[in-house]
């Protein structure tokens, strides 16, 4: 008997076809090109991995976190960038609309967002407000049936891909953390606008953009949920995407490995294969018995999530570990290639450079120690 249901297998096995078929082989050039192609995101769609977690009736696949988790893993092994994308629209995006948005908004963005119809985006960090989001400056004020939203946003995912977003801006300013209200609007809407597109270490496939608002008047109607709850909104989608960037961090070191492993069996140095010398094969070792601890973290915070039961905890673990491990066995796969591993013509120099960022996004390693420390304070 396997350790995963039937289901959650071919959802592994088919996003794993994909990465290696299609995704693995085009990462290079996506990455020189600094986008990702419709072809890709439409495989994505093709295959139910825009709208995992969502429910059949709102268009989506219905998938359990495990078998979402090993679909982040597949995809982020054949190209980290993508499954970047892949991740902020199922959740936050998604999954925050499932969660919170009314009926006509499930109807008419939530259902086609999880059938893949276009890729969702989620703008909270400011300049000045990354791991603080009380600290918000984007301002929303109430004109009759609109609000008018004012003020930018920084290191936003999907930023300029994205035709859908949800944005936080403050509504009440005599208390910014609860005045905090969360807006769903289209990215042509009038008065949005990308000021810049940053050039990154890595994931330079997936767009990480500024934005800026100018009187950008959204409907009363595109609120999700009630004025001051956003920060709540903001917030209940950590567990699922904590999950979601550890199981990015584990697929993109397996790729890194699993290159190295085998460059040092096909090597030959001192008359024998380089996995032959002890000091080469030990490296090795101790970076596939970590990336596994990291494994089994993020599907254990997954299965307690698929359970009903809180794992903030475990998911702050899981994210902490995975990313400082992920980078610490790329770092391995690099040094194994030895100066082929610091060129372009192997992908791990291209790997090493994007799950860096796994230990920063979607809250920073000390975040994740912060509240694991309340809960060893609180004696959970």
């Amino acid at each position: 008997m396997g350790i995963y249901t039937d289901d959650q297998q071919m959802i592994a096995d088919a996003a794993a076809r994909f990465a290696r078929e299609v995704l693995a082989p085009g990462a290079a050039a996506r990455e020189a090109a600094g986008a990702i192609e419709p072809e890709v995101i439409q495989g994505l769609a093709d295959m139910g991995l825009l709208g995992m977690t969502v429910s059949p009736d709102q268009g989506g696949a219905g998938a359990d976190y495990v078998s979402y988790a090993l679909a982040l893993m597949a995809v982020a092994e054949g190209d980290g960038a993508v499954s970047t994308v892949m991740s902020v629209h199922n959740a936050p995006f998604c999954a925050i609309l499932e969660r919170y948005g009314n009926d006509a908004q499930k109807a008419d963005v939530l259902t086609p967002a999880a059938r893949g119809a276009f890729i969702g985006a989620f703008a909270l960090t400011e300049s000045q407000a990354g791991s603080d989001a009380s600290a918000l400056r984007t301002r929303a004020v109430r004109d009759g049936d609109h609000y008018v939203i004012n003020g930018a946003k920084q290191f936003i995912t999907s930023g300029r891909l994205a035709e859908w977003i949800v944005v936080f801006a403050v509504t009440d300013t005599e208390n910014p953390k609860r005045g905090i209200t969360a807006f769903l609007l289209p990215t042509h809407t009038p008065g949005y606008r990308v000021s810049k597109i940053e050039h990154k270490l890595g994931q330079r496939a997936s767009d990480t953009a500024s934005l800026d608002f100018d009187d950008m008047r959204v409907p009363v109607r595109m609120r999700i949920g009630e004025e001051g709850e956003g920060y709540k909104i903001a917030l209940s989608s950590l567990e699922a995407g904590r999950i979601g960037i550890a199981a990015q961090s584990v697929g993109m070191a397996q790729a890194a490995l699993k290159c190295a492993i085998a460059y040092a069996g096909e090597r030959q140095s001192f008359g024998t294969s380089l996995l032959a010398h002890q000091a080469v094969s030990f490296r090795l070792a101790d970076a596939k018995t970590r990336l596994e601890a990291a494994r089994q973290l993020v599907l254990s915070a997954a299965r307690l999530k698929d359970a009903g039961q809180p794992c903030l905890e475990q998911a702050c673990m899981a994210k902490l570990f995975a990313s400082e491990t992920a980078e610490a066995v790329c770092s391995a796969a690099l040094q194994t290639l030895g100066g082929y591993g610091y060129v372009a013509d192997f992908p791990v120099e291209r790997i090493y450079r994007d799950v860096r960022v796994c230990q920063i996004y979607e809250g920073t390693s000390d975040i994740q120690k912060i509240i694991i420390g309340r809960h060893l304070a609180s004696g959970l």
